[in-house]
């Protein structure tokens, strides 16, 4: 039977702690935000905040390489909807509040606090990246901006990468490294923003058309 791999973020749901703010530095770089870094957290933080809804298609690579797609609803702050195609039994919501991962398969729902979660990095009303104690790096590349955060302070180095495309940023994909090294990639597809979703949208009713 295939093992159905739930949202990449919500690999970390359970383990993750709520995240505390304080002055970031970079373990895995050894040294304290430069001007650069600060200017693009900046820009990202406020790429971020300027999301009030955003909806749109999604394709998921688990570790194995296999495929998942579905549609997602975000609409800050902290309501977030994400379904799966079948056969992925696999419904995520956040309520704002609280995170729901229903496998309608198994006939199990498990919940856990928003506040919790890695989810604030995207969700959340108001943030400033240059404050999170989470982030621990950023790469520039070609047409790209990545940031990458860890899951609890724990850890030296990250587990949650954003890539964003630049110069316009915009968020394109993320990825999770669980705790046994395993990798699963969410990619964004026809994005949309500003778009009207009712109240229904973030609860536990079934698929939406």
């Amino acid at each position: 039977m295939r093992k159905f791999i739930p949202l990449a973020f919500a690999l970390l749901l359970a383990a993750a702690p709520a995240f505390a703010a304080q002055p970031v530095l970079f373990p895995s770089l050894g040294h304290k935000l430069t001007d650069q870094d600060k200017a693009d957290l900046d820009r990202v933080s406020a790429y971020l905040n300027s999301i009030k809804t955003m909806q749109g298609a999604f394709i998921q690579i688990g570790p194995n390489g296999q495929a998942d797609q579905g549609k997602f609803y975000i609409a800050k702050p902290g309501r977030m909807r994400f379904e799966y195609a079948p056969p992925n039994p696999v419904l995520l919501v956040s309520d704002g509040s609280t995170v729901f991962v229903r496998n309608s398969q198994l006939n199990t729902t498990d919940h856990y606090p928003l506040s919790q979660t890695p989810l604030e990095l995207i969700l959340s009303n108001t943030i400033d990246l240059k404050k999170r104690a989470e982030i621990v790096g950023i790469d520039r590349g070609p047409g790209t901006l990545t940031v990458s955060a860890r899951s609890n302070s724990s850890r030296a180095q990250g587990n949650i990468t954003l890539v964003f495309a630049t110069p316009t940023l915009e968020l394109r994909q993320w990825t999770v490294l669980d705790a046994q090294g395993l990798s699963t990639t969410v990619a964004l597809r026809n994005v949309q923003l500003g778009a009207d979703m009712p109240a229904s949208t973030f609860t536990l009713a079934s698929r939406k058309p």
